[in-house]
């Protein structure tokens, strides 16, 4: 089982076997006299990495507002009928994975809510750290009635933002959006549009990425990363910028800063999140992938004979790793692409199977071989014990494990589903203590210094707070009581 970010427990595909999971993946578009609803659900197809629970398309013709969203992935929720039946030139897409609120039909996304001249969609990427004001202000700006609802119905922080987007005090939704966006804290790309509008706007940390572009037919987009302009035929032109307030409409892209650019762009983004073939801040991040294998390879050399990623999160750097040691690469795991999340749960026997439903090892290549196994991070510990455990049985004489990014020590608030503290494998545990509990021959992770050097990012531009626990934006406070800086006992 995996606990969101709210504490909810929901259950995966198998108990600690998933990698670090991010929020949503969020798409935009304004496109007069293109086919709005299959442009969305490419770009979501796109981003599915990012969010595989559910996944939901609003559309406007300028007059009606549509959406549609199921549970599930993006291949899974549409069909060729559902989106003919969403016609407009105006869309929001979203494909979710729960970080608060439960995983569930009700908190799937585009939220829809009234405001006080029609009707707003909005999409979400992140996690925002005072929902406990927001809710105040819900009661404040519409009653203690409408603070109540949303109370009862345990749904997410994006219920609460789209709730106070239907505050009467302005005239626009833009000005509403205004208004209320500096009281927003936390990580949050919105995605946003009403019957004849596009918004978009971005946290002044810039946490998670949002990027511009522009169609050939001159419409415009926005999404959580490049690939899913690439994939719809648009130019990127920009990031949106930390802080930054978009306006789409027939006229164009009208930008504003609703508050002073603060960058903490997550270094996670680099290590694991972002797709291969995406770029932040202008940096590559297969270049970045790469740049931390061979750092590692520098940092942690061993005598081997082989270097093999965790497929495919380890991919890149694990390239790297190979380039900068001079061991021969080699694919020695294969991956079921077909297995995704699932609410059946295991039987015992295939309980003690685990990680084999996703990973077998190619015994041809590995049997009598001393390995490297490079993968992004270890969270729990389960997966690599798992896999060093079936490394050998497949006769691997040797296990040496890297890791391209520092041991994850601290729980993080901004959007990624990493656990609380006492379920962190690193925490109150030496390097020496996770190799002796994973099985390993031996055990390294990369420097900050060097996951840092490898994205050519400032040190100051860039959260790394579940590594050093420094958090640029201030935690919720129901979990600060959790974050003493002393570790905690090794369990």
């Amino acid at each position: 089982m995996r606990r969101g970010g709210d504490g909810r427990l929901n259950h995966d595909l198998m108990p600690g076997e998933k990698g670090p999971q991010d929020a949503c993946g969020v798409f935009g578009i304004y496109a007069p006299g293109e086919e709005v609803s299959k442009l969305t659900y490419f770009g979501l197809y796109a981003l599915q990495h990012r969010g595989q629970e559910s996944a939901g398309i609003a559309t406007s013709n300028g007059d009606k507002l549509l959406v549609y969203k199921d549970m599930g992935l993006v291949s899974q929720v549409f069909d060729e009928g559902a989106l003919e039946a969403l016609q407009g030139h105006i869309a929001v897409g979203h494909a979710r994975y729960s970080t608060a609120g439960a995983s569930t039909w009700a908190n799937a996304q585009p939220t829809l809510g009234p405001t006080k001249h029609g009707t707003v969609a909005l999409g979400h990427n992140g996690n925002l750290t005072n929902t406990e004001r927001l809710l105040e202000l819900v009661s404040e700006r519409l009653g203690e009635r409408e603070k109540q609802k949303l109370l009862g119905a345990k749904g997410t922080d994006t219920a609460i933002v789209t709730a106070l987007l239907a505050s009467e005090e302005y005239e626009t939704l833009e000005e509403t959006a205004l208004e209320l966006l500096p009281h927003v804290e936390g990580a949050f790309c919105f995605v946003f549009m009403n019957e004849d509008t596009l918004y978009a706007a971005r946290d002044p940390q810039g946490v998670r990425p949002l990027v511009l572009g522009e169609l050939p037919s001159g419409g415009w987009v926005v999404a959580s990363e490049q690939p899913a302009l690439d994939i719809v035929g648009a130019t990127a032109i920009r990031e949106v910028e930390p802080g930054e307030f978009l306006r789409i409409d027939a006229e164009g892209v009208h930008s504003q800063q609703f508050a002073k650019a603060d960058p903490k762009g997550c270094i996670f983004e680099y290590v694991y999140l972002a797709r291969p073939d995406s770029a932040i801040n202008g940096r590559s991040i297969q270049a970045s992938r790469l740049a931390m294998g061979r750092a590692l390879a520098r940092e942690h050399p061993v005598e081997a004979d082989l270097v093999i990623p965790t497929p495919e999160s380890g991919t890149p750097a694990a390239v790297g790793y190979a380039q900068e040691s001079g061991i021969p690469f080699a694919q020695g795991l294969t991956k079921n692409s077909y297995v995704g999340r699932t609410f059946i749960q295991p039987s015992q026997t295939l309980r003690k199977l685990g990680i084999r439903l996703k990973l077998n090892p190619l015994r041809e290549v590995i049997a009598g071989k001393r390995l490297i196994v490079v993968d992004d991070s270890i969270v729990r510990g389960n997966t690599q014990r798992a896999i060093v455990q079936m490394l050998r049985d497949a006769g691997a004489t040797e296990v040496h494990v890297r890791i391209s990014s520092p041991p994850v020590q601290w729980p993080c608030f901004y959007g990624i589903d990493f656990p609380t503290r006492d379920e962190l494998a690193a925490v109150g545990a030496a390097v020496e203590e996770i190799r002796a509990d994973i099985g390993a021959d031996s055990l390294g992770y990369i420097s900050l210094d060097g996951m840092v050097e490898a994205t050519e990012q400032p040190l100051g531009k860039l959260c790394t707070a579940c590594f050093t626990g420094e958090y640029p934006i201030q935690p919720p406070i129901e979990a600060r009581h959790l974050l003493l800086r002393q570790p905690l006992e090794a369990s």
